[in-house]
C-alpha cells in the first residue's frame, strides 16, 4: 500500500525540481502528479502531470465494497429468514454482484461530481496560484523523499493518506 504526500511549490520551476527530487529518492516517475489552478494547469502542465479532478474513482471502489456488503446481508437474509422465497447462496452471490454493480454505479456518479480529496482539502493553496506536488510511495521510502523535496523549497502539507485504491 502506498501513502500519498501533498508539498505546495510557488511555482512550476520549484514543481519540476520537487519531481526530480522524489525521484532521485525513489519514487516511480507514475507515482508523482500536480494539482494547480484551472489557468495553470492548462497552459503549464502536461496531461500525464495532472492528477483527476474529481472522486470518480475512489468512490466508486467505495460504493462496490458497500454495495457487495448490502447485497451479501440481503442475499443472506432471503436465503435464512425466508426460505419460502427459494433462493439459494447462488442466488445470494448473484445479489451481491448486483450490490457491487450498483453501488459503484451510483457512487461514481456522486463521485464524480465531487472534487478529489486534494483539491478538497487544499482549495486556498490552489486558488493563491501555488502548484501542488502530490507523491505516492511506500512507507519507508517517504521520509527521505519528504527531506529531499522539502530542500527545493517545497512546503509539506498536512495531508498523509493511503493511495491503494487511487492507483
Amino acid at each position: 500500500m502506498k501513502t500519498r504526500r501533498v508539498f505546495s511549490t510557488p511555482d512550476l520551476v520549484t514543481a519540476r525540481a520537487a519531481i526530480q527530487a522524489a525521484r532521485e529518492a525513489g519514487i516511480h516517475d507514475e507515482d508523482i502528479s500536480l494539482v494547480a489552478r484551472s489557468d495553470i494547469e492548462a497552459g503549464q502542465i502536461p496531461n500525464r502531470r495532472k492528477e483527476a479532478d474529481s472522486d470518480f474513482v475512489p468512490a466508486a471502489f467505495r460504493g462496490a465494497a458497500f454495495g457487495g456488503i448490502a447485497g451479501l446481508v440481503a442475499g443472506a437474509i432471503a436465503v435464512l429468514v425466508f426460505p419460502s422465497v427459494g433462493m439459494s447462496w447462488a442466488g445470494a452471490g448473484l445479489v451481491a454482484l448486483a450490490g457491487v454493480l450498483m453501488g459503484a454505479f451510483a457512487s461514481s456518479l456522486v463521485g464524480s461530481s465531487l472534487p478529489d480529496p486534494v483539491r478538497q482539502k487544499f482549495d486556498g493553496e490552489i486558488k493563491a496560484g501555488r502548484i501542488l506536488v502530490l507523491v505516492d510511495g511506500a512507507a519507508e521510502l517517504l521520509p527521505a523523499v519528504e527531506t529531499a523535496v522539502t530542500r527545493t523549497g517545497a512546503l509539506p502539507l498536512p495531508f498523509d493518506a493511503p493511495t491503494a485504491l487511487i492507483r
